[in-house]
């Protein structure tokens, strides 16, 4: 009963680059297309599942991967910080923004908290485990953090500290226990 999960951050997206909250709707930008145009899919052979975002999904159909969308691979929700850069929020709210970033119990305004997602995702764990097959999941980095932390019971607010480039790959192995097996940079060197 041993097997892999390889979770995948999506290409970048102008607001990746900008360091802000993009919405469901923002497509990859013209540096993120290049990117994934520019090397083959981490896995051939697994089923792939995509986070519900556009950005997620154009990866997927860049690589001319059928996936099935997975709603629970959603980004956190950023409530009224979406669509906002982190320079306008810092302005805007300082102590909220740092203590969003420190603090997994304190989520953007009328959004969801990294605790909430974390659950969200050692559910959807324990569904894999069930399933007991690889799969290849394309999705954000802050679902990818606590997917990390639910795995193999890190700290959230260790996970906080951990960057996940555009196309960055996330490998977890499964055999009888969860071991976080790689972190890996996109190929090109992030953004």
């Amino acid at each position: 009963m041993a097997f892999e999960l390889i979770l995948q951050c999506h290409g970048a997206t102008r607001m990746m680059r900008e360091g802000g909250f993009a919405a469901d709707a923002e497509p990859l930008d013209a540096g993120g297309i290049a990117k994934i145009g520019a090397f083959g899919p981490p896995a051939t052979g697994l089923c792939c599942v995509v986070s519900p975002a556009l950005a997620a999904r154009q990866t997927a159909q860049l690589w001319d991967i059928a996936a099935e969308v997975d709603p629970v691979l959603r980004d956190i929700n950023h409530g009224a910080w979406r669509g906002r850069t982190l320079a306008e929020i810092d302005a805007a709210d300082p102590d909220g923004l740092l203590a969003w970033m420190t603090d997994p119990v304190a989520g953007a305004p009328h959004g969801e908290s990294m605790n909430a997602v974390r659950a969200r995702m050692a559910d959807w764990l324990a569904q894999r485990v069930a399933q007991n097959e690889s799969l290849w999941a394309i999705t954000h980095p802050m679902v990818m953090r606590a997917a990390i932390a639910a795995a193999i019971g890190m700290p959230l607010e260790a996970s906080l500290r951990i960057d996940i480039a555009p196309l960055g790959i996330v490998r977890l192995g499964w055999n009888r226990i969860w071991r976080l097996q790689a972190i890996e940079r996109s190929p090109h060197g992030g953004r």
